[in-house]
């Protein structure tokens, strides 16, 4: 984070302002990513003009950066209106995120045109097979490389983001190496989200704790997603930090106007079609809620030796059951980082070793924290 970000982060907290919102145009999309949390029908999506009007509220608001996500947002026929009036009438700064197989010459040109500040195109592999197998669309991975090549070409500054998992474990080096090729930044991050109704099941996906391990072992990656959640705080004591930015200088928007802290926080804290931006940001119970959380609030973890450097995601937390307690998928990383099981996992362990006692299962050597 540049010094500048940092310092209208911080003044941002201090005001109580939203400097960065993520809006989902739509959660249709052209891809079937085998990992994807979204519901791909469209339930009733914002018009044109209540996203006209609900970035006119963001802006007054006082946000700063508008990610324009999805679904694919290139599916929106009113895309490139929404983008104009976001840059041109509005000034914010515009970040996309998109898969970029519809985008050809002239889409590319006219994003060049409007100044938008970055592209962030999911790879998944260097191999077609691997990829198009995550995203069950033959001949995905040529056209985003095709798109992000020709984005690249216009100045356009493109970054590739690497979701990890059991299908693509081999190949994150290759796509960081392709990148580095084609001159593109990168992003890997190991995590899978749930969906958004709840179900569990594509967790399924997530690499095992051995692979966990090798890949906090490389040193040659930085773990971009866990950086950008983080608030600075270090003036206070580390039981009054915050858990992350979600709620606190960021938030998210869906494409039916509901309002969450963060994408991976499905805790709705209201709707924009029935109330202002501002007031929800402001002044809803239980956004007001989420922001109300310190480290010395959260169960478990307060008496955890990672809990100064745990990335723990309250939204990750919160599906599991308790946005103040802690979520086991970061608790995984912090054991893959140095080795030591977390609090949260000993309390695991714990637990299964009265049962073994009382005999009600059998082992408990492959619970999470379990040592040899």
């Amino acid at each position: 984070m540049s010094r500048l970000l940092e310092e209208m982060t911080e003044k941002a907290l201090r005001l109580n302002i939203p400097l960065s919102v993520q809006l989902d145009l739509t959660y249709r999309c052209n891809e079937r990513c085998v990992h994807c949390y979204l519901d791909h029908h469209d339930h009733g999506e914002m018009s044109t003009a209540e996203i006209k009007h609900l970035l006119e509220e963001m802006a007054e608001a006082g946000v700063f950066i508008l990610t324009l996500s999805g679904g694919e947002i290139m599916l929106r026929k009113d895309f490139f209106e929404i983008l104009e009036y976001a840059r041109r009438q509005l000034s914010f700064c515009v970040k996309l995120k998109t898969n970029a197989i519809l985008i050809r010459d002239a889409e590319a040109a006219r994003i060049r045109d409007l100044g938008v500040e970055s592209i962030q195109i999911s790879i998944y592999s260097h191999r077609p097979e691997v990829h198009d197998a995550i995203t069950l669309v033959p001949g995905s991975l040529n056209r985003s490389l095709d798109a992000a090549s020709f984005l690249k070409s216009q100045g356009l500054r493109v970054i590739f983001a690497n979701v990890l998992m059991v299908q693509n474990l081999q190949d994150y080096q290759g796509v960081r190496a392709l990148a580095a090729e084609m001159g593109i930044e990168s992003t890997m991050d190991p995590t899978i989200t749930p969906m958004m109704d709840g179900d569990r099941s594509v967790l399924s996906l997530n690499i095992d704790r051995g692979s966990l391990h090798q890949l906090f072992r490389d040193e040659s990656l930085v773990m971009d997603a866990e950086e950008a959640c983080g608030v600075e705080d270090s003036a206070q004591d580390t039981l009054q930090h915050l858990p992350c930015s979600a709620g606190h200088t960021t938030c998210y928007v869906s494409p039916y106007g509901d309002v969450y802290p963060c994408v991976q926080f499905p805790f709705a804290t209201g709707n924009v079609r029935k109330q202002r931006f501002i007031d929800i940001w402001r002044h809803s119970d239980r956004m007001n809620e989420v922001r109300s959380i310190r480290l010395k609030d959260l169960n478990t973890c307060t008496s955890c030796t990672h809990m100064s450097s745990c990335s723990r995601c309250p939204g990750l937390a919160y599906m599991e059951g308790n946005m103040r307690g802690p979520s086991s998928a970061d608790c995984e990383k912090s054991f893959a980082k140095t080795g030591v099981p977390s609090a949260n996992m000993l309390a695991k362990k714990r637990a299964a070793a009265n049962l073994v006692q009382i005999g009600s299962i059998p082992a408990v050597a492959n619970m999470p924290g379990a040592m040899a």
